[in-house]
């Protein structure tokens, strides 16, 4: 099995965080949505500005909040303002089914806004070979 990647937030920034909660990160359905993250789903966080990098499973928050909280253990790992990266993944039995993924990545500006889209292509370059693109949606 190999495991690729999904969905992608990249540089949305930390709004809150609480210690005292049980756990996850808490982000909003509106944008989970349109990247396809869902709730309950693990997902892998990385730390742009400390490097830090953990996994936990992903709450929803209000709708529109553009909020990005991380409770629990995981809130010792941040600052409010840090900006993440954070990638939800799936697995594939053999490299052949990469042909045709197109996952997407949201990219955040000030304010959590989402300021691009993207996919990223895969498909079949030759005979044993795979190709990547990166196309930007409107």
């Amino acid at each position: 099995m190999l495991k690729i990647l999904r969905a992608k937030f990249h540089g949305i920034r930390v709004t809150a965080s609480d210690l005292n909660y049980h756990g996850s990160i808490t982000l909003d359905p509106v944008q989970c949505a349109r990247a396809g993250i869902l709730p309950l789903e693990f997902v892998e966080v990385w730390n742009k500005n400390s490097g830090q990098r953990l996994t936990t499973y992903v709450i929803y928050g209000d709708p529109g909040s553009r909020c990005c909280v991380l409770n629990g253990a995981a809130a010792r790992t941040c600052q409010v303002g840090d900006e993440l990266i954070i990638c939800a993944s799936e697995y594939v039995a053999d490299a052949r089914e990469l042909a045709g993924k197109s996952p997407v990545v949201l990219c955040f500006g000030e304010g959590n806004e989402v300021t691009e889209c993207l996919r990223y292509e895969v498909g079949e370059a030759g005979p044993g070979r795979m190709g990547f693109a990166v196309r930007r949606e409107e």
